[in-house]
């Protein structure tokens, strides 16, 4: 905490020097969504190159000085919490003055800003995030206020804990971990007990494009256990950006990509060929839409899609058939599918990218 302090203060160190040499004072942060500042490591995923290009944010310039005193004004909430050991979700902060912030995703924006202008994870600066991810499974934890969590497969599932960092005491004897993309098909695995059908494993969903916590926690189960982790996603080009984000990171937050990415994360399903090897039935597929022709021409041009051939085949089979499917397309060939042959059969046979 006394980092993130004295961090803090060399920030309005610098704010009043320049106000006392009479000059307006300037906030500089990295242009974290620039592609030219990332670079792609196999290791680790999309990481910030470290003399990357930055932008001023200026106290005179009409454009500039709102965001100038919201950033000061944050910055002054985070030194008072890391001061008096309390937290708080981005959503607290918004709330806070709702009328001064405008919206939420100014508030989360100027939040990853100051992390990165600081070099400070978010974690670090004790500012949470809501979660939305959940976690079912062979897996047993105790969290940072002493509370012991069993996620041992119910019919429910257990929230991923808001404080990643402070869970302990971390038990499984899952043999592989599961990451779902969409809620109804965690949900539907769950009512099929497939946690434990198959063999004991974990099951994650962020619920869509996930959250930081979620990828925390996917990050911090891979660091704990070191078992293989699966991917099941819509065979559409949103459902490979999520599973790319989980497996190499986000442009946004490429400068906390240590902390994140798991690279090892493996492609199990839908795949675009697994459609036509499955005969799905050309009535429950979907076709592309404009924005979805667009979303895969950026996601083939990406560094990560270069070093994995079989996941740009994949690619390349989905830009040829213009059309996508949901995992649910798969209830076509009988209710129980999903749960009862093809996940074993994946699974049991290596049909992973």
């Amino acid at each position: 905490s006394s980092e993130v302090l004295e961090a803090i203060e060399n920030v309005i160190e610098d704010v009043l020097k320049s106000l006392a040499q009479k000059k307006a004072p300037v906030l500089t942060v990295a242009r974290r969504s620039d592609w030219r500042n990332i670079e792609f490591k196999d290791s680790v995923g999309l990481q910030m190159i470290p003399g990357c290009t930055t932008k001023q944010i200026r106290s005179d310039c009409p454009s500039s000085a709102p965001r100038f005193a919201l950033m000061l004004k944050i910055l002054s909430m985070i030194y008072k919490m890391v001061q008096s050991n309390t937290y708080a979700t981005k959503r607290d902060i918004y709330y806070s003055d709702t009328l001064l912030f405008g919206s939420q995703s100014i508030v989360d924006n100027i939040i990853n800003d100051i992390s990165c202008m600081l070099k400070i994870p978010r974690r670090s600066l004790h500012i949470l995030s809501t979660t939305k991810g959940f976690v079912a499974g062979n897996l047993s934890y105790t969290e940072e206020d002493g509370t012991k969590v069993n996620c041992t497969c119910g019919a429910t599932a257990v929230a991923v804990p808001s404080n990643v960092e402070g869970i302990k005491n971390l038990i499984s004897h899952a043999k592989f971990m599961l990451i779902v993309e969409k809620d109804a098909t965690f949900q539907r695995l769950l009512d099929d007990d497939f946690c434990k059908k198959l063999s004991p494993c974990i099951m994650i969903t962020g619920r869509g494009v996930p959250d930081l916590n979620t990828r925390l926690f996917v990050r911090k189960l891979w660091d704990s256990f070191q078992i293989p982790i699966f991917t099941l996603m819509d065979a559409d080009p949103h459902g490979v950006e999520i599973m790319c984000i989980y497996k190499y990171g986000s442009v946004s937050m490429s400068f906390e990509a240590h902390h994140l990415t798991v690279p090892s994360i493996k492609w199990l399903g839908l795949l675009p060929s697994d459609l036509e090897r499955l005969h799905v039935r050309k009535d429950v597929l979907i076709p592309f839409t404009k924005q979805d022709h667009n979303k895969l021409a950026s996601i083939q041009k990406r560094p990560y899609i270069a070093c994995q051939p079989m996941w740009k085949k994949e690619l390349e089979i989905m830009a040829a058939s213009k059309l996508k499917a949901e995992i649910q397309a798969l209830t076509s060939l009988s209710s129980n599918y999903l749960s009862r042959v093809y996940l074993p059969n994946k699974l049991q046979f290596g049909g992973w990218l």
